[in-house]
């Protein structure tokens, strides 16, 4: 999915949410992958309450892979996501 994103600026502070209308929070930065000159990922504050705040379990910077963006405008849209990997090492560390 080819995005041109002229700056930064075009990106940042844009809100995100998932492809079924939950929102997520605010992109805080993207990475790069300068050998390749393309977006690696969106870097995401999950704010509090926001659904990707309860599916991280409550992490301030959640980086989502540049693969889940679906659309780019004047909001973001990523494909919704599950999590229980996330839960089982949650529950691992925990033990």
């Amino acid at each position: 999915m080819p995005q041109n994103i002229l700056d930064f600026s075009d990106v940042k502070s844009k809100d995100v949410f998932t492809s079924n209308g939950s929102y997520c929070g605010k992109v805080k930065d993207v990475e790069l992958n300068l050998g390749k000159f393309a977006v690696r990922a969106v870097v995401v504050s999950a704010e509090k309450g926001s659904y990707l705040a309860q599916k991280v379990g409550g992490s301030k910077n959640v980086v989502i892979p540049y693969r889940m963006v679906q659309s780019i405008d004047d909001i973001i849209i990523i494909n919704d996501f599950q999590t229980n990997e996330v839960e089982e090492k949650q529950q691992k560390a925990e033990a």
